[in-house]
C-alpha cells in the first residue's frame, strides 16, 4: 500500500479537478455517477448502478463485503457570484476523490484482503434522503462495519490535524399551512387571522422544555401571510421551522412540543394547521470499536500528536441514518483537518486538497483494521 500510495497523488488531483469542476445536485447526480462508473471499470472493477436512482456501489475482494465506506456525491444549489448554480461547498468533491482513490488502492492489493469491502457512492446527502434510498435497497445489510468521512472546518479541526469520530447532531425541518379565516380590517371578530395564529407558534415554540444538559433549539425560519392589501385580515400563511438536537432522544422531545404547539394553537384559534416533516437528519450513533480502528489508523499514518479527540459538532449529516436504522452496524466517520475557509456551504469554500492522500492512507488502513 505505501508504494501505490504516493504514484496515486496526481491521479487523485485530476480526479478533483473534474469532480469540483462538474458539480450536480441532489438526484441529478447522472454524469458524475457515469464519471466514478467509469473510472472504477478502468481500473477492472466492477461497479453497480441502478434503473430508478443516481450512484452506485463497488464490491472488492472475495465473498460478501462486511466493511464498507460510504460517500456523498451531490452538490449543492446556490448563488455564486451573483448567478445560481450547482457548487460542490461541502467537500463531497474532496470525499468522492478520497472514495475512488481507496478503492483504488484495495483493487490494487485485492490478492491480499481477507474478505470483501464495499464502497458506496450515495446520492442527495444534502436531502437527507440518499442514505434512506440505500438502506432500502438492502446496500449495508450485508455490513458489519461502515466508515465515512467529512473535511472539516478550521473552527473544528486545525490543518493536519484528524478526528476519529465526528458527533453531528440532528435536524428536523417542517413546513406547514394556517387556514384562518379572512375578513375586513375594521371587522376582525368575523375572521382567524393567519398572522396571529402564526405569532401563537412561535410564542408557544419558544416555551418547549428540553433536557438544558443538551444542545437544541426550535424556531421558525419562514412566514408567509397575506397579500398587496393592508386592509384585508389573512386567513391563510405558509411557515418553515427549524429544530435541532445534539441527540436523537431531545430531538424526539423537540418534535412532541412541535406537535403540542400546534394542536394547542389550533384549538385556542379555531385554525386548522397542517404539519408535515420535510427532512429528518438523526444525530450520530458512533460504535466504540469503529472508533478505534479509525483512532489506531490515524496514529499508524499521522501519529499520536495528529490525531485529536472526536468532534462534536452542531452540523447535520445524511451518513448517521444508516446506524439509526441498522443499530449493529458500527459505524463512524473521519473528520479531516484540511483547513475549510471561509467555511462549510459557503460559495467560495476551499480546503488543502493535499490532505486527499492523507485521508485515503487512514481510510484505507482502518478498513483493513476492521477486516
Amino acid at each position: 500500500m505505501n508504494q501505490v500510495l504516493p504514484n496515486l497523488q496526481p491521479r487523485l488531483a485530476e480526479i478533483f479537478t473534474h469532480l469540483h469542476e462538474h458539480p450536480e445536485i441532489s438526484w441529478q447526480e447522472k454524469q458524475t455517477t457515469k464519471y466514478i462508473a467509469n473510472l472504477l471499470k478502468e481500473a477492472q472493477m466492477e461497479p453497480q448502478l441502478f434503473e430508478d436512482m443516481t450512484g452506485l456501489y463497488v464490491d472488492i475482494g472475495k465473498g460478501t463485503p462486511s466493511v464498507g465506506f460510504r460517500t456523498d456525491i451531490d452538490a449543492l444549489w446556490q448563488e455564486v457570484d451573483g448567478e445560481f448554480k450547482a457548487n460542490h461547498s461541502c467537500g463531497h468533491d474532496g470525499h468522492m476523490t478520497m472514495a475512488i482513490g481507496t478503492a483504488l488502492v484495495l483493487k490494487d492489493m485485492e490478492h491480499l484482503l481477507p474478505g470483501a469491502v464495499r464502497i458506496l457512492f450515495q446520492p442527495a446527502e444534502e436531502k437527507a434522503q440518499g442514505a434512506r434510498a440505500f438502506v432500502d435497497k438492502g446496500l449495508i445489510d450485508p455490513l458489519e462495519y461502515l466508515f465515512g468521512v467529512h473535511v472539516r472546518p478550521l473552527k473544528e479541526l486545525r490543518d493536519g490535524t484528524y478526528a476519529p469520530a465526528l458527533y453531528h447532531g440532528a435536524a428536523k425541518l417542517f413546513t406547514g399551512t394556517i387556514i384562518g379565516e379572512e375578513a375586513h380590517g375594521a371587522r376582525p371578530e368575523l375572521g382567524i387571522n393567519a398572522i396571529e395564529v402564526g405569532s401563537a407558534i412561535i410564542e408557544g415554540l419558544q416555551k418547549i422544555w428540553t433536557d438544558p444538559n443538551v444542545s437544541s433549539s426550535v424556531k421558525m425560519t419562514q412566514f408567509n401571510a397575506g397579500g398587496t392589501s393592508t386592509n384585508i385580515i389573512p386567513g391563510k400563511a405558509t411557515f418553515s421551522i427549524d429544530a435541532r438536537a445534539q441527540t436523537n432522544e431531545v430531538m424526539e422531545s423537540l418534535t412532541d412540543g412541535v406537535e403540542r404547539v400546534k394542536a394547542s394553537v389550533e384549538a385556542m384559534y379555531g385554525a386548522k394547521i397542517s404539519l408535515t416533516v420535510d427532512a429528518h437528519i438523526v444525530a450520530a450513533l458512533v460504535n466504540d470499536e469503529a472508533l478505534q480502528h479509525m483512532n489506531s489508523a490515524i496514529v499508524d499514518v499521522v501519529g499520536e500528536s495528529a490525531c485529536t479527540p472526536p468532534v462534536v459538532t452542531p452540523g447535520g449529516e445524511d451518513f448517521h441514518f444508516y446506524t439509526y436504522e441498522r443499530p449493529n452496524l458500527k459505524a463512524t466517520m473521519l473528520g479531516l483537518g484540511c483547513g475549510v475557509t471561509p467555511g462549510l456551504h459557503h460559495p467560495k469554500m476551499t480546503f488543502n486538497r493535499e490532505r486527499l492522500i492523507t485521508g485515503v492512507n487512514i481510510i484505507t488502513r482502518a478498513i483493513l483494521r476492521a477486516l
